[in-house]
This record gives structure tokens, sequence and C-alpha cells, in this order.
């Protein structure tokens, strides 16, 4: 019995050792022997096209279906700005799938690049298009939390049927924001958020024609807040 069972272990040894030999064979062979024939590329796409994807892919795919690296593709087209997230497989015996995930822009971060609706920061090329998104600077590596920051924000305004326009975030961490309708509100370093927040539960006392007449108001006060009138207007 123990012989039997070192010949049939000795035996599937031998079988897996004959397809390891075989399929590095087939490995070796590369793409002459199996050769991508099909790159399936989906995805909606809106700011990046087919032929940048497929001229990044060039290289990758020349290698034949068993030697092609799925880890090396879907780096080689993270390189690429819009493109967010990528999932490459085999489909055998001769395809390639490609599912791209476009970056969605939400705001433009100072005058270098554009952030998603996570806050990641990507740089593409002609950001003079996106000139219409709202503009949000801060110090480098802020951008995650002054993106959740401009979001709160934008539901606060919204509210008071008010839009944010600009959030800037000083190096010394001061807060300024733009207004659509022109109003600057100066909010400084202590807690602005808070002083955000009592700005608005006036509003509704100063009334939508008052509001309109402002230029800018300095929340910098500790109880209160100082209004420079638009040129020509009066309370």
């Amino acid at each position: 019995m123990k012989l039997s069972g070192f010949k049939w272990l000795l035996l599937s040894i031998l079988v897996i050792g004959g397809i390891w030999a075989g399929w590095k064979e087939l490995k070796a062979q590369g793409a002459d022997l199996l050769p991508i024939k099909y790159v399936r590329i989906e995805g909606i796409f809106q700011y990046i096209s087919k032929d940048d994807i497929k001229q990044a892919l060039l290289k990758q795919v020349m290698t034949g279906f068993l030697n092609a690296n799925m880890q090396a593709i879907r780096k080689e087209l993270l390189v690429l700005p819009w493109i967010a997230q990528v999932k490459v497989k085999r489909v055998w015996p001769d395809t390639i799938e490609v599912k791209v995930y476009e970056q969605y822009p939400v705001v433009r971060w100072g005058d270098i690049g554009l952030l998603n609706e996570h806050g990641d920061l990507f740089i593409p090329d002609n950001l003079t298009r996106f000139d219409k998104l709202p503009l949000l600077t801060g110090p480098t590596g802020t951008e995650k939390k002054l993106m959740a920051v401009m979001k709160t924000l934008q539901a606060s305004l919204v509210s008071q049927a008010l839009e944010l326009l600009e959030f800037n975030v000083n190096e010394r961490r001061a807060w300024t924001l733009q207004l659509s309708n022109g109003l600057e509100l100066k909010l400084g370093q202590k807690e602005p958020l808070q002083k955000f927040n009592r700005f608005l539960v006036t509003l509704p006392i100063s009334g939508q024609k008052q509001i309109t007449a402002m230029a800018k108001v300095d929340l910098r006060y500790p109880n209160g807040y100082a209004v420079t009138w638009k040129q020509g207007q009066k309370k």
C-alpha cells in the first residue's frame, strides 16, 4: 500500500511538472504562439479619447496573450491624467479587456489642476475650458480636507439661494469666500466656519435687497461683522 501511494505521488509530481514545463514553454514562445488579436476598451469618455488609450497600450500588448502583464497595463493607463481607475483582464484566447473610469472634475485647484469628487488632484492639459468650475485654493496637501469643507459651504449657501464661486485658504489658514453675486466674505483664521454660520443666520433679517448691495463682509470680529457697500448703494 505504501509503495502504491508513493507511485501515485510520483505520478502527480510528474504531471504537475509537465504542466508547469508546458506553461513555461508557451510563455517563452510569447506573441508568436498566442498573439493578442483584440483589445476591448469599455467606458464613458468625455475628456479622453480611445486613441489616447490605444497609444498608451501599444507596447504592452505586443508581448502576446500569455506574456501580457495586466498590472503593467493598468499602471501605463493610470499615468494618463484623465483616467481615475482601470480594470484589466485576459479573455481567452486572444483578447485583452480594459475598463476605464474617467475622472469627474468638480472644482479647480488653484491654477495648476482639478479636483475630482473625492478631492483627488489631477493635472490635465488645457485647464482654461474649466473656468466655469468653482475655484479652490489652499496649502499643498490640504486638497481633500478643503474639498470636504467646500461642499459644506456650498450646501449652506444654496439653502439661502446663494452660490459659492471661490474658496481661498492662504498659508496662514485665513479663509476668504467669493460668491456669484460678487459678495466677498472675509472669515479669517479663528473659527471661520462658526463665523460663516453666524453670518447665514442674519441673512433673513438683512433681506435679499441688502445682500445684493453688499460688496464685502468682514467677519473677523468676535461678535459681529463690518459691511462694505457697493458704490452707489445704501443700506
